[in-house]
């Protein structure tokens, strides 16, 4: 995690996606979604949320 790094909430993480909340934290949850606890909640990097979303592409065909 580069220093500087923007952390997210699981609602704006969420909004980006384009998923539930409840989505984002199976994500999390399951350790799909690298995630840090603050308090709690939870924040997401949005290194990590570019991360997972890289490694989710589907090539069709």
């Amino acid at each position: 995690m580069a220093a500087g790094a923007t952390f997210l909430t699981v609602a704006e993480v969420a909004s980006r996606m384009r998923v539930s909340k409840m989505t984002v934290y199976r994500l999390v949850h399951s350790g799909e979604l690298e995630a840090i606890r603050v308090g709690r909640s939870f924040r997401v990097t949005e290194e990590a949320m570019e991360a997972y979303l890289q490694k989710s592409f589907f090539e069709a065909g």
